[in-house]
């Protein structure tokens, strides 16, 4: 069993003089359909939403759960979201980069940023890359919620116009099953068409 996240990094910059630390991670770079998301978020730290962790490591009603509770009870939250057709004319890397800028800015004036693994370019705040952030600090797995239920009711909302792919299952990930519909349907309008996976079938 995974150790839950912590406040330590965000309580560690308090004490240097940062008042508004923002968690900050992205969902969506290995899919092979849909948009990046990436969630931005300001918890109080005397918090005591117990069960946040890592996105991936939860079920989907208990993400769900924790959505509510964390839109609820944040400071400032945002959700910056990024297109297929934008994936496609800058890149996975720079699209994954450009939603976490997003999100960030959207929350107006902070004081520091903790990232899950990357730096983001161009960002003139203080901010600190975390290897497995969403594993170890609070705030960043709280933003891996919020972009994983956001990007999640996205897919969803797809799987209804484009229900041959299976997208509310496997959310445009490229698991057997929906790359046995990409070669029987050929890509759809939300498809990453720049990807490998497409490039092979030219």
């Amino acid at each position: 069993m995974f150790k839950r996240p912590t406040f330590e990094e965000e309580r560690a910059l308090l004490e240097r003089g940062y008042r508004v630390i923002v968690g900050c991670d992205e969902v969506g770079c290995g899919a092979l359909a849909g948009p990046v998301v990436s969630g931005a978020v300001v918890l109080p730290l005397d918090s005591r939403i117990s069960r946040i962790h890592d996105s991936k490591l939860l079920s989907p009603k208990m993400r769900e759960n924790l959505y509510g509770l964390i839109t609820e009870r944040a400071i400032i939250w945002s959700v910056g979201i990024v297109s297929v057709n934008e994936i496609m004319e800058m890149g996975i890397r720079r699209a994954s980069l450009e939603s976490m800028h997003r999100a960030v800015t959207q929350l107006g004036d902070v004081d520091f940023v903790l990232v899950d693994a990357w730096a983001i370019p161009n960002l003139n705040i203080p901010q600190k890359g975390i290897v497995h952030g969403d594993r170890k600090v609070k705030s960043i797995a709280a933003a891996s919620i919020l972009a994983k239920v956001t990007r999640d009711r996205m897919m969803q909302e797809y799987d209804e116009k484009f229900p041959e792919y299976g997208f509310a299952v496997h959310k445009g990930y490229g698991t057997k099953a929906h790359r046995d519909r990409i070669e029987q349907y050929g890509p759809c309008p939300i498809h990453r068409l720049t990807f490998r996976t497409f490039n092979a079938r030219v």
